[in-house]
């Protein structure tokens, strides 16, 4: 994965969080207003992404679990065109309690980047990650509310599997297909 968002306006890519960033992901933040969650950012409420010095922290949790060899990896990418961050999106590598209740993926792009198909070309990138690292199938949770997330989700061959009852209302469990190398499913069982 690149290390800055420097292709020219209009090109969207996926690339690892960076400080580089920090005024870019600010003005994102901002835009999803208090109170609100960015799925596919790994923030937590405990995160100082305020100052420089917290952001800063923040970007090396995410690269160190991106980097863990565990059940608890994350990658995590941020959706960027030119240096304006548009969303983010985490593929889960693990089959823990995390990964059983929110998925495999987490994914959020702001509000005013939506309607673009960013979502949809960003899922299709981390579906090639997943690949990469032997992973067959990948589950995903959306909000039963999110029609616009399910299509995006469906768009790649996901198959609600359950409709589950959570602490933030009902939600539509997804299992998305991985695609081997050659266009078939990979091994099953991961």
């Amino acid at each position: 994965m690149r290390d800055s968002g420097t292709d020219s306006a209009g090109v969207p890519a996926l690339i690892t969080p960076t400080v580089d960033l920090y005024s870019a992901w600010h003005e994102a933040h901002a835009e999803w207003g208090p109170g609100a969650h960015e799925d596919g950012f790994g923030l937590l409420p405990s995160d100082d992404v305020d100052s420089a010095a917290g952001f800063e922290v923040w970007v090396a949790r995410l690269a160190a679990a991106s980097a863990d060899s565990g059940d608890r990896r994350c990658s995590y990418r941020w959706i960027v065109e030119g240096d304006r961050v548009l969303g983010g999106i985490a593929l889960r590598h693990g089959t823990g309690d995390f990964v059983r209740k929110f998925g495999h993926i987490g994914y959020g792009i702001r509000p005013s980047a939506r309607r673009r198909g960013l979502a949809t070309w960003a899922l299709s990138q981390i579906i090639a990650e997943a690949r990469t690292v032997g992973m067959d199938h990948m589950s995903a949770v959306c909000a039963a509310d999110n029609l616009g997330s399910a299509k995006t989700i469906e768009r790649h061959g996901g198959v609600l599997e359950a409709i589950e009852d959570t602490e933030l209302g009902p939600a539509w469990r997804y299992r998305i297909p991985v695609p081997g190398q050659n266009g078939t499913s990979g091994v099953e069982g991961r």
